[in-house]
């Protein structure tokens, strides 16, 4: 029996690209060698497509390269990438791949319509505000915020703000990776992500983080990720309750990681990832590991999710 030609696509034109290629990189060595062929496809950080051997090959050679492909792996974090771009580009070479497809990654990469969806659905958001650099000086200071770029990822751009002096900086430095940005008031409560795929919902992940959760402490090894997350079971069955909805009316498909606090008023919704980080020391592969699942049978029913 041949093997499933599998492309695996990592980097990506924006912030996250090193992170993209720590997720690709993992994914193409826990596919099983006896049942696929790993192809490996970088987009580099300006933009140019490299093949698995790092040589500049050009988007045209790319696109008959993922077409000779049973199935692609856009494990790409981020703008360019995570937000439909990537899936746009893989439905029109005809191209079968895993994750989300065009709508779901533009809207869930988009915080702000994000926010208006989950409004939609009784789900609580952050109180917050949208500015751009044109209105950004109409911004006044109202107590601690977090100051966030509308479509970024791995909290790139993303500041608490503790004291009126010090928003000018942070939202100049949101701006720096978007055009839009969010000011939110700072939510009192616990990190918990859940994963969702198709129907199922993973066991709670706490994130313990030692202060504010950036980029740094995401990606440094010095955060504590707790799963299953000990919370009480109706904390629990809100957060599973609200992931699905969003997944659902997002139209999410394959995986999405769906990031809340658990106040005392119950769930608030930080963001919704459709294609999070995905090497095995990940929050989405702990929390499939926790629920029993390998991290290579993962990558197996995502890729036989698609091909079916």
């Amino acid at each position: 029996m041949s093997r499933i030609r599998a492309a695996v696509i990592g980097g990506g034109r924006n912030g996250e690209h090193q992170v993209s290629l720590a997720s690709a990189a993992a994914v193409a060595a826990a596919l099983d060698p006896d049942r696929y062929q790993a192809v490996r496809l970088t987009i580099a950080p300006d933009g140019t497509w490299r093949d698995g051997a790092g040589a500049p090959i050009g988007l045209h050679a790319a696109v008959s390269v993922l077409q000779s492909c049973d199935v692609a792996l856009p494990i790409v974090h981020g703008p360019h990438g995570e937000d439909g771009t990537l899936a746009a580009l893989l439905e029109l070479a005809g191209v079968p791949y895993i994750g989300s497809g065009v709508r779901p990654g533009a809207l869930a990469m988009d915080k702000w319509v994000t926010k208006l969806i989950a409004s939609a659905l009784g789900i609580a958001t952050a109180p917050g505000r949208l500015f751009t650099a044109r209105t950004a000086a109409g911004c006044a200071w109202t107590g601690p915020v977090v100051v966030k770029p509308v479509a970024a990822g791995s909290s790139l751009g993303v500041c608490l703000v503790r004291d009126a002096e010090s928003l000018p900086a942070a939202l100049a430095e949101a701006l720096r990776h978007d055009d839009r940005v969010l000011v939110e008031e700072v939510v009192t409560g616990r990190e918990v992500d859940i994963a969702v795929l198709d129907g199922f919902v993973t066991p709670a992940l706490e994130v313990v983080a030692d202060g504010f959760f950036d980029y740094e402490a995401k990606y440094s090894g010095s955060t504590v990720f707790r799963v299953p997350a000990p919370i009480d079971p109706a904390a629990c069955k809100a957060l599973e309750d609200a992931a699905l909805a969003l997944y659902d009316a997002l139209g999410c498909r394959g995986v999405a990681r769906v990031d809340f606090f658990v106040t005392e008023a119950g769930p608030v919704l930080n963001e919704v990832n459709t294609m999070p980080g995905f090497t095995e020391h990940s929050q989405v592969p702990r929390m499939f590991a926790a629920a029993g699942w390998g991290y290579p049978e993962l990558l197996d029913r995502l890729i036989r999710d698609t091909l079916a």
